[in-house]
């Protein structure tokens, strides 16, 4: 990630930050509040997809497009509202999280083959 895309990151945490304060809703942001939010905003996103085809979950018409945006931008925002509430750098933690995969999934070993790490033999 850029130093932009961390900036973003940071700023739209202070937007909802601020929008939580506002209100006084921090009071209900614990982070089992919100990461019960969270998988639910998670199957909320899944219903647009459900019974549809590989193909016609990649050709979504623009009004059903913009639904399932609004229900990312619900994701990201739980999301971003829980790190913030247990003291977590989303970017350290990603990017942590990569480095843990690419050494569990190297690219020579899996090139194309999509089963767990545990289903890989050396």
């Amino acid at each position: 990630m850029t130093e932009t895309t961390k900036d973003s990151l940071d700023q739209l945490n202070i937007r909802l930050l601020t929008f939580a304060r506002e209100r006084d809703w921090e009071q209900f942001h614990s982070p089992k509040n919100l990461a019960m939010a969270l998988i639910a905003e998670c199957a909320e996103l899944v219903e647009h997809f459900q019974w549809l085809t590989e193909a016609q979950s990649q050709e979504l018409s623009p009004d059903k497009k913009d639904e399932v945006a609004m229900e990312l931008a619900d994701i990201l925002i739980y999301t971003i509202r829980t790190a913030e509430r247990l003291d977590i750098d989303l970017i350290a933690a990603a990017n942590r999280k990569i480095e843990i995969n690419e050494s569990r999934y190297p690219a020579h070993k899996v090139y194309g083959d999509a089963r767990r790490a545990d289903e890989y033999k050396e």
